[in-house]
């Protein structure tokens, strides 16, 4: 009864998305999860994990591990290209990019190159750049890593920025009032809902995303603009990730993957 008023109530803040049935899902492996925080998995296998300030990844019969101690805690890692991963330490507005063995490529203190530039988040798009939010003139750049150059590209974002994720293609943001924005390489904003509050949340792409709130994981179909709920066994979880018709619910002790496919 609890979780029926709350997806009511759930609702009620996103007007013209309905309710429609639960997603079913198909248990698999559970695996256990040491102290540490699992980030996510790619589509070759590996997984990835932070623990003690050290990035690792790690598959069936391989592990790897990068520290970086003079730089700081990790604030994030982008792993859209697995062949080319991205580490960021914001305390020292700092990108590192690794191979896939975590080899070090390329280090990029963003102050050597400008002043202007501090970067609060960031993401691998194409054309050899990264996407960078310059949070000190909330403008979103792209940053071409081969030339040292960068552009702005949109307007400065006026509202306080609550989450962003990027692809290749695209930087997503949803802002303070949960309004889940869009913006292209070529500098076209779209604003593509808004959305219900939420505690986690995952962009799939620029139609579908997942968003948990109070224990309960919904998927928001924006073209068909309908909510469903997840059906998972645990009552509660620290975080999720979807990849390929995979989801993995992480609690503090371990990892519990699910087959599912997302309307």
């Amino acid at each position: 009864m609890k979780k029926t008023i709350y997806f009511l109530l759930l609702l009620s803040f996103t007007f013209g998305f309905c309710q429609n049935q639960k997603l079913k899902t198909t248990a698999m492996e559970t695996k256990e999860l040491e102290d540490k925080i699992y980030i996510g998995f790619d589509g070759l296998g590996n997984n990835y994990y932070i623990k003690d300030n050290v990035f690792t990844k790690q598959n069936e019969n391989q592990k790897w591990e990068y520290k970086n101690v003079p730089l700081g805690k990790i604030t994030a890692v982008d792993y859209v290209n697995p062949l080319k991963i991205v580490v960021f330490y914001e305390d020292f507005n700092t990108i590192i990019t690794l191979d896939n063995q975590l080899n070090e490529i390329q280090k990029l203190n963003l102050f050597d190159i400008d002043n202007s530039i501090f970067a609060s988040k960031i993401g691998m798009a194409s054309q050899n750049q990264f996407w960078i939010y310059n949070a000190l003139t909330q403008q979103i750049m792209l940053f071409d890593y081969l030339k040292n150059t960068f552009k702005n590209i949109g307007n400065p974002i006026q509202e306080s920025i609550k989450y962003t994720q990027s692809d290749f293609n695209n930087f997503y943001w949803i802002d303070e009032i949960n309004n889940w924005y869009a913006i292209d390489i070529f500098g076209k904003v779209t604003l593509l809902a808004n959305i219900p509050p939420f505690e986690k949340i995952q962009i799939i792409d620029n139609e579908k995303l997942l968003f948990s709130s109070e224990n309960i994981l919904y998927c928001l179909n924006n073209k068909i603009k309908t909510i469903y709920e997840i059906e998972i066994v645990e009552k509660s979880f620290q975080n999720y990730y979807y990849k390929d018709q995979i989801l993995a619910i992480f609690t503090n002790q371990e990892i519990k993957n699910y087959k599912i496919k997302l309307p």
